[in-house]
């Protein structure tokens, strides 16, 4: 058998991985490379480490874009295989594709024009939203802990990751032809903490050969508990008493949710006054819809309250904001509130309006709650840069600037230690991915100390034989 690492080695995006077994090729996750516009294209765009037509299998462990955002170029390249995903995540997929498409449709629309007025030639976006509606004719949805033939040879159980909703764990059961041996190989995807908001704990897999992990946080821990209602009351009321705007940048699924969870209990329980709470993110909007079509996913406090009360996700006070129109009514406004809005990383959607209008007055506060890869606007924001682009021009940070680590949904270090050592099995040799270098660097020794197994750190273009 043979591991090729084709993205996520030595970087957080672009999650791609490469298993040749018994003459088949099956790729785990096609996420899309997100950086600098003109990396991010020619890395996307061509697939250099494998051919498209000749891989026979993809299999999603979950719905971020980073995981599965290139399915659509993958399949108009010519992959014609299914995709196996769990149900939520392919319901997931069906509204983030189709607006990644759209926001890559916006994004060269614009830079075309750039090109144009430097001489050079137009550019297309990687694919189009009637490719993304395609791709999702490919999806065949597994249930958690349901074993599924995926190949020959293979069988494919989906495990609980805790991460989102509906991701999961990818374990591989492959008797291998070459040696005739059966072999068990794990891949995390990305990690949740336990103890979500929202989410089921990660389940623990069994009888594991061999380990592909992402490491993500490795070498850092996060700074609060998971649920910390407490402290982002606090941040809130003193955000409150500035009369300025609170602008939080979040991911559409899962942190949005997860937010909108914790206010409601919040102004139910009198903890922040009543202020008026807009979702500004028709991706957002839409995903939390489909949040409650998936109570299989939830943990036993939300499935109660979903059951037993109403809306875990709606409140009185809370506008939900699909609308152009609404949006930029909400940019001209200078009443005080709250505005969620979508990326989280701060590099395209409607947030880069709200940061515009808002980044320079220092009544303002821009509440981070989630994790922003390095280079990202977002990332320049959370470490304080004076000045900053948006839309090509310079703005000065002088609005306050506050971040959270409770709602991250991923596991820090020594969530990671813990994750992996309930993992039973030889755990013969462990690849590390979905990690900046020097976070699998750190995450790398520390396993090391404590596993007796070879510990590697993913390297892209690489291939590795088990």
């Amino acid at each position: 058998m043979k591991l090729k690492f084709c993205g996520a080695a030595g970087t957080t995006t672009g999650s791609q991985h490469l298993l040749e077994v018994n003459g088949q090729k099956i790729v785990l996750d096609c996420g899309l490379y997100q950086g600098r516009r003109k990396d991010a294209y020619e890395v996307n765009c061509c697939f250099p480490h494998f051919k498209p037509t000749e891989v026979d299998v993809v299999v999603l462990s979950h719905a971020h874009i980073d995981h599965s955002g290139n399915l659509p170029n993958l399949t108009s390249k010519g992959f014609s295989g299914n995709i196996y995903a769990t149900f939520a995540t392919r319901d997931l997929c069906q509204i983030m594709l189709a607006d990644s498409a759209h926001i890559q449709s916006k994004d060269t629309e614009w830079l075309n024009k750039k090109r144009k007025k430097e001489g050079l030639p137009a550019v297309d976006p990687l694919y189009t939203k009637q490719e993304a509606e395609e791709c999702m004719r490919q999806f065949v949805n597994v249930g958690y802990d349901r074993p599924m033939p995926i190949a020959k040879g293979v069988t494919m159980t989906f495990l609980d990751a805790g991460h989102i909703l509906g991701s999961a764990q990818i374990l591989l059961e492959i008797e291998d032809e070459d040696d005739g041996e059966r072999k068990r190989l794990l891949f995390s995807g990305d990690v949740g903490r336990g103890g979500n908001e929202i989410l089921r704990d990660p389940v623990a897999a069994e009888n594991v050969d061999y380990v592909l992990m992402e490491s993500t946080y490795g070498g850092r821990e996060h700074e609060l508990p998971t649920g910390a209602g407490t402290q982002i009351a606090d941040i809130i009321n003193r955000a409150i008493e500035r009369k300025g705007k609170i602008i939080i940048p979040a991911f559409a699924v899962e942190r949005t949710q997860a937010l909108l969870y914790v206010l409601h209990q919040l102004f139910e329980e009198g903890k922040i006054p009543d202020i008026p709470v807009f979702v500004d993110s028709p991706l957002a909007v839409n995903a939390t819809e489909i949040f409650r079509l998936h109570p299989e996913c939830f943990n036993e406090e939300v499935y109660r309250f979903l059951f037993e009360k109403r809306n875990p996700f709606g409140f009185e006070g809370l506008t939900l904001i699909r609308a152009v129109a609404k949006s930029k009514e909400l940019n001209a406004s200078n009443d005080q509130c709250i505005i969620i809005s979508a990326s989280g990383m701060c590099e395209a959607g409607r947030i880069l309006h709200h940061l515009r209008n808002s980044i320079e007055d220092p009544k303002n506060t821009i509440l981070f709650i989630g994790y922003c890869a390095e280079n990202t606007l977002g990332w320049k924001i959370r470490e304080n840069w004076d000045e900053v682009k948006i839309f090509g021009d310079e703005f000065k940070l002088k609005a306050n600037v506050e971040t959270m680590d409770s709602f991250s949904g991923h596991a820090d270090h020594s969530e990671l230690i813990d994750y992996f050592h309930r993992i039973t099995g030889p755990k013969k040799k462990v690849w590390l991915v979905h990690g900046e270098r020097k976070r699998s660097e750190v995450f790398c020794e520390a396993l090391k100390k404590e596993h007796e197994g070879d510990v590697e750190i993913g390297v892209l273009g690489n291939t590795v034989v088990f």
